[in-house]
This record gives structure tokens, sequence and C-alpha cells, in this order.
């Protein structure tokens, strides 16, 4: 895999979306990466990020086609933006 600057985050939500999100990806020819900052952390015996709130990341290179995907399939996500 590449280096974490080549990556952009794309949605954050529940492990539940972000597993399907992976399999559109997936079937979209997308390459996806995962950052789980509380699970990490209760790991490595110390607190971080929030419970139920997992992070996608995906090649900046197909950032703009994996945003539609996520924006289609959760809009009221993305309400804010």
């Amino acid at each position: 895999m590449s280096t974490e600057e080549s990556y952009e985050r794309v949605y954050t939500g529940s492990e539940t979306n972000v597993q399907y999100l992976q399999e559109l990806f997936d079937k979209a020819g997308i390459s996806s990466r995962v950052r789980n900052d509380f699970d990490s952390g209760l790991r490595a015996g110390f607190g971080g990020g929030l419970p139920g709130q997992v992070q996608l990341f995906v090649i900046k290179s197909h950032y703009d086609e994996a945003l539609k995907i996520a924006k289609s399939t959760f809009p009221k996500d993305y309400k804010d933006e």
C-alpha cells in the first residue's frame, strides 16, 4: 500500500456503513482503507476517537468518484457540506 499522504478521507460513520461503502468501492475498482481510532486506542491501552465512528479513506486520484458514491449512498451524512 502507499503512504498515508496518498489517501484522503471520504467518509466517517458506523462500521456497518463503512463496510458497505467498501464493497461499493471495490465493485467500482476503488481501493480503500479503514481507520478506527477508538478500536486502535483500546488495543494500545489508551482512549482515542469516538465509539462507533470509523473513517474511510481512498486514494486521492479516486476521491471524486468515491465521494460521489458515498454521497449518493448516505446523503444524510453529508447534509452539512
